[in-house]
């Protein structure tokens, strides 16, 4: 079949105005990083998991790739699509219902998770996934990366916020496992398959998730350190007297903040003196906020007489909450304000983590001894958002520092990819470090569910 024909086929199945080809494709010709350009064969947004069905088996049938975008905020190149048939999901962008009871909520893939999140509170609860791009990042594209973020340590990763899931299987057919059970033994989790799974065998379409009561207080602090080696001993301290209702951990090293103020100039600094590095601290409760701020403020007086932290600053009131949480939610903002740029999405056990931030710059220093850097974590569950600007465009300096960084987290018992997924720009990482049977069985896996190789092809495996 020609391209002329399978274009002409799309619009009988789905009417022109949701068929897009040549300058009307910009829109989906760049990811967000702006790193990955391409030119689609055609950008189509059907209305309907029924609609996404049918295009995939026209697709199938003529050998056309596939390529499913969401928000398109992915950050590893996983929504390229060179002479590729773009689906966007932006109209599957219904919430079909919410439970208040069940406390679970049925949505379509092309729902921002901001407006989910918006909608469950109407209700009292909350969908608690909490990132910087949850503005435009979609419910079929977080699940596809199995999203993590801020609040982790409290409510796990996308994976563990989802308990049904509905997929239209490279050739056509939907596959339905749209059942709200936290117990269903029945054979092979086929949800789990699918979520992370980067468009690889599938695309999500639909999806039941857990929502939480609505938090009505929270405790936020702003606080320095000089050395990350008592970091778990304040993460543990936090935990254990609140009973667990630590919400959030977030590193930002020096330099982050000097690049962020100075993006910001208008903002006055939160400390007066400088120092190594900041973490932001939240805890919630749906109980009393006299009780959840004494609670930071208890923990955090005894850490300053014990020196695990120099300097501290509590939010009074939500304004000052949020003030706090703009400047972590920049990093993807302060990344990429500077080019050529190496983002990258490791992660290594909580008593790793000084280690590493200790252990990394000495290996930028032998490779490009002008580099400069900046660093973010979720340090709660290990994941460090390490950030390089090589002194020079090189495509072989940005690859050898990539190479580095995620070998030096591999050596400590980590992982080269974290939250953000593999995409393409850590395929060789994923050749270099992956269990070689892990390989093979994913292969196993991409070919036995869509044997022609046309969903999301060249991505997330070797």
């Amino acid at each position: 079949m020609t391209n002329i024909s399978f274009l002409t086929q799309l619009t009988s199945l789905l009417g022109s105005a949701h068929v897009l080809y040549g300058p009307d494709t910009e829109k989906w010709q760049t990811d967000w990083t702006g790193q990955y350009r391409n030119i689609p064969l055609a950008v189509v947004r059907p209305g309907s998991t029924q609609e996404i069905s049918a295009v995939l088996a026209l697709a199938y049938a003529s050998g056309i790739p596939v390529v499913p975008i969401s928000g398109n905020t992915g950050l590893t190149g996983g929504s390229h699509a060179v002479n590729s048939l773009i689906i966007s999901l932006d109209r599957m962008n219904r919430v079909r219902q919410i439970s208040t009871e069940a406390r679970i909520a049925v949505v379509e893939a092309g729902v921002v998770v901001d407006t989910l999140n918006k909608a469950a509170m109407e209700n009292d609860l909350i969908f608690p996934l909490s990132f910087g791009a949850t503005g435009s990042a979609q419910i079929g594209g977080v699940l596809s990366t199995n999203a993590g973020g801020s609040n982790v340590i409290r409510y796990g990763n996308t994976r563990e916020l989802c308990l049904g899931l509905e997929v239209v299987m490279p050739d056509g057919r939907i596959l339905d496992l749209m059942q709200a059970l936290p117990k269903n033994n029945s054979g092979l989790d086929l949800k789990d398959l699918f979520i992370g799974a980067e468009g690889q065998i599938g695309i999500i379409t639909a999806a039941i998730v857990k929502l939480y009561p609505r938090p009505t207080c929270y405790a936020t602090a702003m606080v320095t350190v000089n050395t990350l080696e008592l970091v778990p001993l304040l993460f543990n301290k936090l935990q254990d007297a609140s009973n667990g209702s630590l919400l959030a951990y977030e590193f930002m090293s020096a330099n982050f903040l000097s690049c962020y103020y100075d993006l910001h100039p208008n903002e006055n600094e939160i400390f007066c003196s400088p120092y190594p590095s900041c973490i932001l601290i939240e805890l919630e409760t749906s109980f009393s906020q006299k009780d959840i701020s004494e609670i930071l403020q208890d923990v955090l007086s005894d850490a300053l007489e014990e020196e695990i932290v120099q300097d501290a600053v509590i939010a009074q009131n939500d304004t000052q909450r949020q003030n706090l949480w703009k400047i972590r939610e920049a990093a993807a903002e302060v990344a990429f304000c500077k080019h050529p740029v190496v983002d990258t999405d490791i992660a290594v056990p909580l008593d790793k983590i000084s280690v590493y931030l200790d252990l990394i710059p000495l290996r930028m220093k032998a490779i490009d001894p002008d580099y400069t850097d900046i660093a973010v974590a979720h340090l709660g569950d290990g994941n460090i958002h390490y950030t390089v600007w090589p002194s020079k465009t090189d495509e072989a300096l940005c690859s050898a520092i990539r190479t580095a960084i995620d070998d030096l987290a591999v050596e400590l018992g980590g992982t080269f990819s974290a939250e953000h997924g593999v995409g393409l720009c850590k395929l060789d990482s994923m050749q270099k470090h992956k269990n070689p049977v892990a390989l093979e069985v994913m292969r196993s896996i991409k070919s036995a569910l869509d044997p022609k190789n046309l969903l999301n092809p060249g991505k997330t495996i070797p």
